[in-house]
């Protein structure tokens, strides 16, 4: 069960802007990361809901997505996310925000994996300005903000792909507009 919902855990960059998750969904997603395992047990992790208008439209401004992907604007108009969760490291708990890594990469994927299970999905994004979305976020300066996620009903297809002989992880678009992942072979991962 675990692996079927890693496999549909993609990273979407296209949503149905007509499905809105509602906000205890949103709240069970946070409830959910904040019980995960925390480096010494510090839990420097706060976390702040966007789902309003006004609060997505800010975002979708300030965030930079797959920007490998050369003369492609993503998401497409009209297929932003419909909400998204800013994850903070409370500088007042943890002073060292790089500290907290692997707390905020815990806590993201066990977001996602919550928003796959309910029928959702997201994109972890970091290409963004921490000043600039702590201020359009109204968040205290002591909430260093390390990783926002976005989410909504995806309205694409995104295909996993086996890594070709040339050994290129880039993920790439089709005519068609659905996104591929290469991923590595099993024995290419493995250590012997």
């Amino acid at each position: 069960m675990i692996r079927d919902i890693v496999i549909k855990n993609r990273s979407y960059r296209g949503f149905d802007g007509s499905v809105k998750i509602p906000h205890r969904t949103l709240v069970s997603f946070v409830d959910t990361a904040r019980l995960v395992a925390s480096g010494a047990n510090v839990q420097p992790l706060k976390y702040q809901i966007a789902d309003s208008q006004e609060q997505v439209g800010k975002l979708n401004a300030l965030t930079k997505w797959a920007k490998m992907l050369k003369g492609v604007e993503l998401p497409h108009k009209g297929m932003e996310p419909t909400s998204y969760i800013v994850i903070y490291v409370d500088s007042n708990i943890n002073p060292n925000a790089d500290a907290a890594k692997t707390d905020v990469g815990i806590a993201a994927q066990t977001i996602l994996l919550s928003a796959v299970e309910e029928g959702f999905g997201g994109c972890m994004l970091g290409n963004f300005n921490k000043a600039d979305v702590t201020s359009a976020m109204g968040a205290d300066e002591s909430l260093v903000p390390a990783l926002v996620i976005a989410l909504g009903k995806p309205a694409e297809t995104v295909k996993l792909v086996d890594v070709g002989a040339d050994g290129k992880t880039a993920y790439y678009r089709d005519e068609n507009d659905v996104h591929f992942v290469p991923k590595r072979h099993l024995e290419d991962v493995l250590v012997k």
